[in-house]
Order: structure tokens, then C-alpha cells, then sequence
């Protein structure tokens, strides 16, 4: 089996806590050969530990980029940095036989996510982004479930999403960084942290019309966004409502979570981490569906692992990735606004004057 020699961008907790545990199951399929961190010794202390050679460690990314035996480019950094730092690799390694990974949101706004969807034409090389939610289990069930007519009709949906920002600002989470507790780019937690549910949310029920959305800033959270509702309506004609709170805990259990009602019953998913997927029919069946939370990461750099090969293709691509932060911009656009936002083109699928009645069950299309 080939290893793909693998030069990291980005040594901090990113890479410890998410990338390097994968990398570690994956060492059959990649190997680890440059490092690189704008604070050098950060990266010479992973180099000492993975055992790569400090003449391979570098504080400019570029570099690094340089390296003529490097297959794959692993970029984390803040977000702020992410288009940027991706476009600058894509440059020098335009035309060569390497590939990259760039963090998700691709961007940090939206003119710089529309261009981003332009670099794997523009220097040719394949660029995966690394949006583990479309990569998940959970996602995946719940829309084969879906797909299966299992609850028959869908008619709405709500899920409410809590995050403990101020707590995880105190421990060693992701919350605690100096970025991301003062942001400087728009939507600070919400857009890093709620993009990851409106890709899931993209990839179960397709592509979205229009969105209104309604956002309040508190002290507790920095002045950040504690609380965002929004109402989708899809393409489809499917409508549902999202909630993202993290202001604190929510106490009640089980938790409300994310709930699809459709005619025949209805699924239940209480958290992330929960492994388990409920379904609840109104003839008083139910049936528990179990899943391996948070396969996404070990799922996407397989993904990538083959692409490479020419045996399948990057599922998450810029383009895909696009669709996912520009609705988590036009939530904040409309918030601003105080007015509802449209997203993608509009299909018009149920209200159409060729379409008089619904389908049995949504058959939505793939992402």
C-alpha cells in the first residue's frame, strides 16, 4: 500500500485534537514528513515527537509548499487565514501531482469563498475541505431514512443546537483560543461553529431558497451572537426551523435535538455524540439505528487517500463547501438586514404549475 508523504500547515490544536489522531489510524495510508508554524518551535516539538526531520520544519508555509516530494498539503489555520493561505499553496503547486486540504469554512467572506471555487481550475490541483459533517455517519442515515420513505412525507423540521461557549472558554477546547473568542471575521462562533450543522442540514434535504434569521449578541458570549433562529425554506418547498444557542447548558433532558416530523412518524437525533438515530412511527413502532459519532474525519482523508489514487472522487469540494458558508453568511446578512435572504436558485419544485400533488416521500437530490 502507498504512503502519501503528508506536509502539515498549522501544528496547533486542529491538528492534535482532530487531524493527527486520523493520521495516526491512517499510518498505512500517510505519512507525516514537514511540519509547519508560524511559532517555529511549536512545530519542531511535534517534529521531535512524529520524529520528522527538523531540517523539514518551517515557520513560512510557503516553504514548506516548496517541497517537491510532499503528495498532501493539510492547511489549519484561523479561519481569517484559510483562502488565503489555500490560494497561495494552490499557486505553487499548480500543475504538480499533490493535493490539499483546506479547514473549514473555505472562507472567511464571501467574495473570497466565490473565488475559492475557482482554484482547483485555475492551477489545477484537488482541493478537498475538510467539512466533517458531510463526511459523518449521522447525516448520511438520516437521509437514507428519508430517502426510504421510512416516516413517509416529510413535513418540517427543528433542531436546536446548544454550544457552552463561556464554559469552553475556560478549558482546553477550541472555544479558549484568542481567535475565536475575538473574531475578525463575521459571525464569530456561530458562522465556525453553526456552519458545520447547515452542511448537514444542506446535504439531508438539498439546496436552499430562502432563509430569515434573527440574532442576539450578549456580554456572556464576548459580544458574539448567544442566539440565532432561523427558518429555511428549501428548494423543495420543505420548510424547518434551526436554533443555535450558546450562551450556556441546556438542563432538560433529553435534549430537544433535531427532529424530522413527517406523516408516517418521525426521527430523532438528541445530539451529535449520541450514536444513536430514533425513529418513531404513529403505528407505535420504534426503532433505534446506531452510528460511530464524529467518523467524519477518519471518513474524508480516506476519501482523499483515493481520490489521490484516481479511485474516487473528493466528495467535499470547494464548490460543495461554497453552498455551506454562503448560507451561513446570508443567515448573518439577514439578520443585519432584518429581512429575509435567498441562497441558491430557485428550483420551485412543489409549487410549480407542472406539479399538483407531492411525492410520497422526498427523494432529495444528492449534494
Amino acid at each position: 500500500m502507498e504512503r502519501l508523504k503528508v506536509g502539515i500547515i498549522g501544528t496547533g490544536m486542529a491538528f492534535e485534537k482532530l487531524h493527527y489522531p486520523v493520521y495516526q489510524e491512517l499510518e498505512k495510508n500517510y505519512e507525516i514528513v514537514a511540519l509547519c508554524n508560524e511559532d517555529r518551535s511549536k512545530a519542531l516539538s511535534w517534529a521531535e515527537r512524529l520524529g520528522v526531520n527538523l531540517e523539514k520544519v518551517y515557520a513560512d508555509y510557503r516553504e514548506l509548499a516548496k517541497l517537491a516530494e510532499l503528495q498532501i498539503i493539510d492547511i489549519m489555520v484561523p479561519i481569517s487565514q484559510n483562502f488565503i493561505v489555500t490560494e497561495a499553496v494552490a499557486q505553487l503547486v499548480a500543475g504538480k501531482k499533490k493535493a490539499i486540504i483546506c479547514e473549514k469554512p473555505l472562507a472567511p467572506n464571501l467574495e473570497q469563498a466565490q473565488a475559492a471555487v475557482g482554484l482547483i481550475e485555475k492551477y489545477q490541483v484537488p482541493i478537498m475541505i475538510a467539512e466533517n459533517y458531510r463526511y459523518n455517519e449521522d447525516p448520511k442515515l438520516i437521509k437514507d431514512l428519508i430517502t426510504e420513505g421510512q416516516i413517509g412525507e416529510v413535513d418540517y423540521f427543528l433542531w436546536n443546537r446548544v454550544l457552552n461557549f463561556p464554559d469552553d472558554m475556560k478549558r482546553d477546547a477550541f472555544s479558549a483560543k484568542e481567535w475565536r473568542q475575538h473574531p475578525d471575521f463575521p459571525g464569530g462562533v456561530f458562522y465556525d461553529t453553526a456552519v458545520h450543522d447547515l452542511a448537514a442540514l444542506r446535504y439531508i434535504f438539498g439546496e436552499i431558497n430562502e432563509l430569515t434569521a434573527y440574532g442576539q449578541h450578549k456580554e456572556i458570549t464576548l459580544g458574539q451572537f448567544s442566539i440565532v433562529n432561523v427558518i429555511f425554506r428549501f428548494q423543495s418547498g420543505f420548510t424547518g426551523s434551526y436554533n443555535f444557542y450558546t450562551a450556556g447548558k441546556e438542563m432538560q433532558r433529553p435534549l430537544v435535538g433535531l427532529r424530522i416530523m413527517g406523516r408516517k412518524g418521525e426521527i430523532y437525533q438528541e445530539e451529535r455524540d449520541s450514536g444513536t438515530i430514533n425513529l418513531a412511527l404513529n403505528d407505535g413502532t420504534k426503532k433505534q439505528y446506531p452510528y460511530r459519532p464524529q467518523r467524519g474525519y477518519y471518513n474524508e482523508l480516506l476519501n482523499l487517500y483515493h481520490a489521490y489514487l484516481g479511485e474516487e472522487e473528493i466528495a467535499v469540494t470547494p464548490k460543495v463547501e461554497f453552498g455551506d458558508a454562503k448560507t451561513a453568511l446570508a443567515i448573518l446578512e439577514s439578520i443585519e438586514e432584518e429581512t429575509p435572504v435567498k441562497v441558491d436558485q430557485q428550483v420551485d419544485f412543489y409549487y410549480s404549475e407542472h406539479v399538483k400533488t407531492k411525492p410520497e416521500y422526498l427523494n432529495f437530490p444528492k449534494s
